[in-house]
């Protein structure tokens, strides 16, 4: 069986033979990263389990999203039952123990775990570009509203400092577009109402603060075990961007925040990427790049990130060269798309001699995989066809009533349980709003101050009394002085040069003469 240096994944067999080889996945071969493939219902959430207890029991701290709610019996001690008993019986594993997991509940709602949150400025312009599904344009309105943001010492910590900086940069739509590029408001218009969308589905619970700490997911017991950190995702799934949107940020979290290890004896944390092909479902290329580039150098950072997904094709051959540590569960071949899958999967594999592997993998039976992992210098093994080990903690959900046990006695209960909203982009917009109209006002009275003289239209004589008739208008003079009639005259006579200087010549006589 496994020993302190590799978690013991399951037996082998040669073609109608008996399980005799013990398939193990070394602890520092851990961070190489890893796949595990296969259609619903054959045994991917198994899979998952014995890996996070494998890696839990060796002291690795661990993160896993919990789809539909059967990966929480992972909280709970199991049960010895005949399906269970057979199977570690089959693959000679004894003694088969069962056992609890230290486990850490989340939830980015608040409801089946503790609140979960990130500030807008964490999130940054890409994700949150990614998770809006903006169109170009508006993404780069997004990026100028971050800048900005930077300039004028703006906090964006949720939905509502976001929401009022954009109100602010279309009101100054003119000022900024002749600093950064065209501005326009029907575009910050677009992207508001996008915001208005995301905050109706739930995404105003996940921005705010306090915000998630790194070091909360990578925690480990008084027994030296590391604390399993489960988020319930069923909830979550009904917005599938969030979901991946979310995930990704925790693995840029994870990579900026880390410090550079190399290759450690074994992981600093697992991270268990379920329903992955969510993650690059119409994807923008940059955001590819992105994920490629976390996967390939997070690595260093002591951190083994696991792709949980039915198709293989279902990740990009960039990122899937990059996943060392293979777990291949059946795959049907019923459509030309599926076959390609079957064919990808096959490919992917070091050869093994005794038996086809394209075909293997359409008749592999549930708990049942085809296995590879990296074993000395990093060098892939050949291929096996393996029966998974059973779980040592419960097989499927916990109850409500467990679950909030569990809560209750969380190393982290009461520490986000609680909102905090302090003074960020929000409050101080409406702060300089108010002090420019307090301005505008104080001006205003200054200027009518201004024309108010003494013994001048503001004396305190009684105004007139009222007649009862309307004043007649005062007429206009059109009396003309002699003099100024006789300039008239010349003015209209001369329009040259000799005219004009004659007519100046007249003004200087008569205003002498008076």
């Amino acid at each position: 069986m496994a020993d302190e240096t590799s978690i013991f994944l399951g037996a082998s067999r040669k073609p109608d033979d008996n399980y005799q080889r013990a398939e193990q996945l070394l602890l520092q071969y851990g961070n190489r990263h890893g796949l595990i493939t296969g259609a619903t219902g054959t045994g991917k959430t198994v899979s998952l389990q014995i890996l996070a207890e494998g890696f839990s029991n060796a002291g690795v701290p661990v993160f896993c999203a919990d789809i539909k709610g059967d990966l929480s019996g992972i909280a709970m001690i199991g049960k010895a039952q005949d399906f269970l008993v057979k199977r570690a019986d089959q693959i000679k594993l004894d003694p088969y123990d069962f056992q609890e997991f230290p486990v850490i509940f989340w939830d980015l709602f608040g409801e089946q775990g503790h609140p979960i949150r990130a500030t807008v400025s964490e999130m940054g312009p890409l994700l949150l570009s990614r998770l809006m599904n903006l169109s170009e344009a508006q993404e780069g309105i997004m990026n100028i509203a971050f800048r900005i943001a930077d300039e004028d010492g703006l906090l964006l910590l949720d939905m509502k400092d976001l929401q009022a900086l954009l109100a602010n940069i279309a009101e100054r739509a003119d000022e900024i577009s002749s600093r950064y590029g065209n501005v326009t408001k029907p575009s910050v218009g677009a992207i508001q109402r996008t915001l208005l969308v995301l905050e109706q589905q739930g995404a105003a619970h996940f921005f705010g603060e306090p915000a998630l700490r790194i070091s909360d997911i990578m925690r480990t017991t008084r027994d030296g075990r590391g604390a399993i950190s489960v988020l319930a995702a069923d909830k979550l799934m009904m917005n599938p961007r969030l979901y991946a949107t979310f995930l990704l940020w925790l693995m840029s979290e994870l990579f900026e925040e880390l410090p550079e290890v190399g290759d450690p004896d074994k992981p600093k944390l697992v991270f268990f990427f379920d329903e992955a092909h969510l993650l690059f479902d119409e994807a923008p290329k940059v955001l590819i790049d992105r994920v490629e580039q976390v996967v390939r150098l997070i690595r260093s950072k002591g951190v083994g990130v696991y792709f949980v997904t039915q198709n293989p094709l279902d990740i990009p051959e960039k990122v899937l060269a990059q996943l060392g540590n293979r777990v291949q569960h059946a795959l049907r071949a019923y459509t030309p798309r599926e076959q390609q899958a079957v064919r990808t999967a096959a490919e992917t594999f070091r050869p093994n001699p005794d038996f086809d592997c394209m075909t293997a993998i359409t008749q592999l039976g549930t708990g049942e995989a085809l296995v590879s992992t990296l074993e000395a210098k990093g060098v892939p093994s050949m291929v096996q066809r393996t029966l998974i080990r059973p779980p040592s903690s419960r097989l499927g959900p916990i109850t409500r009533d467990e679950r909030r046990k569990v809560i209750d006695l969380s190393p982290v209960a009461g520490q986000y349980d609680q909102t905090i909203d302090r003074e960020s982009a929000f409050e101080m917009l409406q702060t300089k709003a108010k002090d420019a109209q307090d301005a505008e006002a104080q001006q205003a009275d200054s200027g009518r101050s201004r024309w108010t003289i003494p013994g001048f239209g503001d004396d305190d004589r009684p105004p007139p009394q009222s007649t009862g008739r309307r004043a007649p208008a005062p007429r206009p003079s059109n009396r003309q002085t002699v003099a100024e009639a006789a300039i008239k005259a010349v003015v209209r006579s001369v329009g040259s040069s000799v005219g004009r200087a004659i007519v100046r010549g007249i003004l200087g006589s008569l205003s002498r003469g008076r």
